[in-house]
């Protein structure tokens, strides 16, 4: 009886946290159905270079970039919801946009001014929804249940990405780029309703909320080891496809699956390693394992051990991004909690934005075998910097109890 108490509440707790992080995967569902569309459509539609398709591109991670710390400040001054439902807001008019490219295919410049505006909105409303929907979560559970909502918030933001990027090269393929637009649209309103219909929840620290250098300053050692950890997961998603191509295997899709699959059980299996180990401890395990994986990946003469490889580095990474969160979090005031997270997800922003250009350029000028030795040598600083802030927090705790 009481273990069946013990686990109507657990699932009290996950339904909960579930349905403020549902802003999350939409969001992240309608930037996936663009994710593999609107390359091939600035390249091969529109007729642009790649260099141009590449930089229309990137203004959403420039604009993702600025604005979470926006969307932070909005989290501590006025709560999640006004930063969520503008965030839908924005998604339904990148959606409008994209509806006015797919009726004025015909006009290339117009179409491209269209697209870089409604990269800017989305990068805006990618920005917002960030890390509102974790602080919702966590107002409404408790901060102790914080690396759980950043879990779940993380299984949302990939599996939204995983899901919508085929999704969107079949509609487009199938009926076009504007019913990926209406579809946007629609999402996005949906969501507006959605946070129409509950409750703010607001801080109620009475501490003075910290400047965003002063918040930056305190989460950035953590921030360096999620970023380090990131390059590694970005290698994997985004050049394990070219990889295999070149070393003239096939698998690359199993390969990949693999990597999201253990990446999404690590989250779901070992979230409470946070709690009963705590983060450092867990972080530095995590990354470990994601060295051990790309180890065996840079040294794979064959797909199956490559395979192997990418399940045991998704595993690895997937707890790193709460785990690490979780500590940076608690070196911030509740009052500025949204900024904290806020800013500690400008690294991973930062980190997959430049795996592309930079692996890229690595293999252009050495080869593609040298992608993910490289990868190991940055998530191995990334594990040294994590094994240096937990000896410094130790010795630290020590110095203390004399």
């Amino acid at each position: 009886m009481q273990s069946d108490s013990r686990n109507s509440a657990v699932s009290n707790l996950n339904l909960k946290i579930i349905s403020y992080v549902a802003f999350t995967f939409l969001g992240y569902f309608t930037i996936g159905l663009t994710l593999a569309v609107l390359p091939e459509y600035l390249h091969g539609n529109l007729a642009f270079s790649t260099m141009i398709a590449g930089a229309v591109i990137s203004i959403q991670y420039i604009a993702t970039f600025l604005f979470r710390g926006f969307g932070g400040k909005i989290v501590d001054k006025r709560g999640p919801k006004p930063a969520v439902m503008m965030s839908m807001a924005g998604f339904v008019i990148s959606g409008i946009l994209l509806l006015f490219v797919a009726f004025l295919k015909d006009y290339r410049l117009l179409s491209l001014c269209l697209l870089i505006i409604m990269r800017l909105v989305t990068g805006f409303s990618e920005g917002l929804v960030g890390a509102s929907p974790i602080n919702w979560a966590i107002f409404k559970v408790g901060s102790q249940h914080t690396a759980k909502a950043i879990s779940y918030n993380g299984i949302g933001n990939y599996g939204a990405l995983a899901a919508g990027a085929p999704l969107g090269v079949i509609i487009n393929n199938t009926f076009g780029l504007g019913y990926i637009g209406a579809i946007i649209i629609l999402i996005g309103l949906g969501g507006l309703l959605y946070a129409k219909s509950k409750s703010n929840i607001i801080g109620t620290s009475k501490e003075s909320p910290q400047s965003f250098l002063n918040v930056l300053k305190k989460v950035t050692p953590y921030g360096l080891c999620l970023a380090a950890g990131g390059i590694g997961f970005g290698a994997i998603s985004t050049f394990i496809t070219l990889y295999y191509n070149s070393q003239h295997w096939t698998g690359a899709v199993l390969c990949l699956s693999l990597f999201s699959i253990m990446f999404v059980l690590g989250r779901l299996i070992f979230a409470n390693a946070i709690n009963q180990y705590g983060g450092m401890k867990t972080a530095i395990a995590c990354l470990s394992l994601e060295v051990v994986g790309l180890v065996i990946i840079a040294m794979a003469i064959n797909p199956t051990f490559t395979l192997i490889g990418a399940g045991i580095a998704g595993l690895g990474f997937s707890l790193v991004f709460p785990a690490l969160g979780v500590e940076a979090v608690r070196l911030i005031p509740a009052s500025s909690q949204g900024s904290a997270l806020g800013n500690y997800g400008l690294f991973i922003d930062l980190s997959l934005g430049i795996t592309g250009p930079l692996l890229g350029a690595i293999s252009t000028g050495f080869g593609m075998n040298y992608i993910f030795p490289f990868s190991l040598c940055v998530v191995l600083s990334g594990l040294i910097l994590a094994t240096s802030i937990q000896y410094r927090r130790q010795k630290s705790g020590l110095q203390m109890t004399e």
